[in-house]
């Protein structure tokens, strides 16, 4: 990846330059990591091998867990090992390959989750056409629309970084490489791009929030006319994915649809986006979903039963 920059690599400050909170830091996000990679495995794992978790709520949700597990990959290991070294250095490429990763995966979770909410819509308010409205075909189309729409936003914001010129300062106050940490380091007026990264970026934010505020708020309206069961059943199912929503949207959408000004600011809101959200979806989609819960139990005692037999 070639540009016109003199600057061959960065250094990333990290989330803290004290020895001993990095220490800290260092065993607490190793052990989040894992639980991200562990949990949002066994949600696949589950949801795969299950018979019962056929419809396209769970499809989307082994999805959601594979992007998650991703996500979280691109930035998780490298901020982890630096924990461990002095020197937090990324090279130019490899600064580039993260901001794609970052934007390509959080993009496409933003479509996911945007999906999930049609799909609660469907199920809720139109239970009659559900099976035809949302049927194999329509669901994979819907994922790969995620996946390319998360590609074409991400491709959007690297190669209008990259076009830009860094020739003086290298360092980062941040811990992963992100758009607005970078153009605040170009060595050339920013704003135009500026301008152009955050309407890429509030665009999508802000009319995937408009779907899915419009999505729960119908639902929550058809919601009147249904039984107490019928009730409970449609919020406990709502209930995961609107936590899951407020958790990624909202420190999401606080970093990327306006101008930065405080990066310490931004990294501190990052991690929720980039590791938080990641590792609690496991744990709430399991802790409220029966259904998930059961199917676990199934899996584990399956495997037990196998263990033993042998």
């Amino acid at each position: 990846m070639e540009n016109a920059s003199s600057v061959k690599e960065f250094i990333l400050l990290g989330l803290s330059e004290d020895q001993g909170v990095q220490k800290t830091c260092f065993v607490m996000f190793l052990f989040f990591y894992i639980v991200i990679v562990a949990g949002n495995l066994l949600i696949i794992v589950t949801v795969i091998s299950s018979q019962r978790l056929n419809s396209p709520m769970y499809f989307f949700l082994c999805y959601l867990s594979f992007v998650d597990i991703c996500y979280s990959s691109v930035t998780a290991p490298k901020m982890i090992a630096d924990f461990l070294v002095e020197n937090k250095t990324i090279s130019f490429v490899g600064c580039i390959a993260q901001l794609f990763g970052v934007h390509f995966f959080g993009c496409t979770e933003i479509f996911i989750l945007t999906v999930m909410a049609y799909d609660r819509y469907i199920a809720i308010c139109r239970p009659l056409h559900y099976t035809t409205l949302m049927t194999r075909r329509v669901c994979g189309r819907l994922v790969i629309g995620s996946w390319v729409g998360g590609f074409l936003h991400s491709i959007v914001q690297t190669l209008l970084t990259t076009q830009l010129p860094f020739c003086g300062p290298n360092t980062i106050d941040h811990y992963f490489c992100d758009v607005h940490p970078l153009l605040q380091l170009a060595c050339t007026n920013t704003y135009p791009v500026g301008i152009i990264v955050v309407a890429n970026s509030g665009m999508i934010a802000l009319s995937c929030f408009f779907i899915l505020v419009t999505s729960y708020v119908v639902i929550l309206v058809s919601l009147k006319s249904q039984t107490s069961e019928g009730r409970h059943k449609a919020l406990s199912t709502c209930g995961s994915h609107i936590t899951v929503v407020i958790l990624f949207f909202g420190p999401c959408t606080f970093t990327y649809i306006r101008p930065s000004s405080n990066l310490s600011e931004d990294k501190s809101v990052a991690v929720f986006y980039t590791v938080i959200t990641p590792m609690l979806n496991p744990l709430i989609y399991t802790l409220r979903n029966e259904e998930v819960k059961s199917a676990m139990r199934k899996l584990w005692s399956r495997k037990l039963g196998n263990e033993k037999g042998k």
